[in-house]
């Protein structure tokens, strides 16, 4: 480990809202890795008196945030990047989510990335979960038609070919660049985070991964995902825990969309209207797959 690797203090960032065995058991399973610095989980304000329970885990390495609000996923993981780097000294911070899985090797090997690359903004490993490789950990930044057809669980199917980057492109290597990498496991620089205005706020669950990448990239930060390095998720089992109905997520995901159509990709009320009767096709998709064949993804 060089001076400058060596000289890198890792945070932690552990989100939580009402989800208090999965963020114990996180906790857990990091607050003895050496190359941590500091462990520090949000509560979300969460409504099962979650948040409370968690302060009992404090000590000289873990921080425990009850936020009074919750505004959602960016807000909560952004006010912990703050604290790390503000208050802790924290020069990268890792954000994970209660139900992933990583070594002390997947951290190690993600600070190197950033102790190799000055442009580098954000880092993360290649993610496997139960899907077997159907969720991308890393993708590029889509069009208006490449996201509409990104948000239908059919139509992203059939067209994933053409939402991804070719085989090609990863074929034979380590790492790579790309546009956005999967936010359930990722590192930052915590200046640039901050530089950049991290995850915007406005934005209460999903498209957050887009958001951050196309703010990385107008600084002029990049990101990196590496091929031989792996990470296990357990397929957003906090979100699911939170937000049963397969309807009510599918819903905050076209909110989201939308959002991110009109404040990053700028688009006009024509295709305003066309995608919101895109996105009612697909929550007729979504209610006949679940609830009629009880199909699940």
């Amino acid at each position: 480990m060089d001076d400058k690797q060596a000289s890198a203090k890792i945070g932690c960032v552990i989100l939580n809202y009402n989800d208090f065995e999965n963020t114990a058991a996180q906790v857990e399973r990091v607050k003895d890795f050496a190359c941590l610095d500091a462990v520090i989980v949000v509560d979300n304000n969460s409504s099962d008196g979650s948040g409370k329970r968690l302060e009992k885990l404090e000590d000289s390495k873990i921080s425990v945030l009850c936020l009074t609000e919750n505004k959602g996923y960016g807000a909560g993981n952004n006010a912990g990047v703050r604290f790390g780097y503000e208050a802790l000294g924290m020069t990268h911070v890792i954000i994970a989510n209660p139900d992933t899985y990583f070594d002390e090797n997947c951290i190690k090997a993600l600070v190197k990335v950033f102790d190799r690359h000055d442009e580098v903004g954000v880092a993360a490993a290649t993610m496997k979960d139960k899907t077997d490789g159907s969720q991308a950990s890393g993708w590029k930044l889509l069009s208006y038609a490449g996201e509409l057809m990104n948000t239908g669980p059919v139509c992203r199917r059939v067209f994933r070919p053409f939402l991804r980057y070719p085989a090609s492109y990863t074929k034979g290597k380590r790492a790579v660049y790309v546009d956005a990498v999967h936010g359930s496991m990722l590192m930052v620089d915590a200046e640039k985070m901050i530089i950049c205005g991290g995850y915007d706020e406005r934005v209460f669950l999903y498209g957050e991964e887009n958001i951050l990448a196309w703010r990385m990239k107008d600084y002029g930060y990049k990101t990196v995902q590496l091929l031989n390095v792996f990470y296990q998720h357990e397929n957003s089992a906090s979100i699911s825990k939170t937000y049963k109905d397969i309807c009510r997520r599918q819903k905050l995901r076209h909110e989201s969309t939308m959002f991110y159509f009109i404040h990053y990709l700028h688009i006009g009320k024509g295709k305003q209207v066309f995608a919101k009767m895109f996105f009612g096709i697909v929550m007729a998709e979504v209610w006949l797959c679940s609830k009629v064949l009880g199909l699940k993804w």
